[in-house]
């Protein structure tokens, strides 16, 4: 038992996340209109190589089948790569559903989740060239704190662009 509790208290350390970082709530109905996030999964993260615990939702209408609008993720915990380069929420709108600021929507409807891992301030990063990214971004009223470039040896940089706009929500 005395193993357990140092590696709790060493992944608390590592990823500086209030509680059990690998437990996860129960995000209840996440519901806006005509939007609802369905926890799809989470992933347990792992400290050894630095990858925090995730909810992985996806975008589908409240009512009838469960036809996916888009994606939506929540990363749990601070990590140099999470709040620089990944950020705490990661989104994309299927092509069809782009226009009904369904990211946006989205991401307002999770920070009750994010606070209450005690995700403070939570980060959400986008491409620069990403103008509906940005956009989402200042419709949830997050601050653009700085571009930033990529390291060569974060692994971003190897498929994806070399900067990342950084922005940040106050909870």
């Amino acid at each position: 038992m005395k193993n357990i509790s140092l590696l709790i208290a060493s992944l608390r350390s590592r990823f500086k996340v209030e509680g059990d970082p690998f437990q996860f709530r129960d995000p209840g109905v996440l519901v806006d209109g005509d939007l609802r996030l369905l926890l799809r999964s989470t992933l347990q993260g792992d400290a050894r190589r630095g990858i925090v615990p995730e909810y992985i939702f996806d975008m589908v209408p409240p009512d009838g089948p469960a036809t996916v609008m888009g994606r939506l993720t929540l990363r749990i915990g601070h990590t140099e790569h999470i709040e620089m380069y990944a950020g705490h929420i990661g989104y994309s709108v299927d092509p069809p559903y782009r226009g009904r600021r369904l990211a946006a929507r989205s991401c307002l409807l999770i920070l009750a989740l994010a606070r209450a891992h005690g995700i403070n301030p939570l980060w959400i990063t986008c491409n620069p060239e990403n103008t509906a990214s940005r956009r989402t971004c200042e419709i949830i009223g997050s601050t653009l704190v700085e571009t930033v470039p990529i390291p060569p040896n974060d692994p971003l940089y190897r498929w994806d662009t070399k900067w990342k706009c950084r922005y940040r929500v106050d909870l």
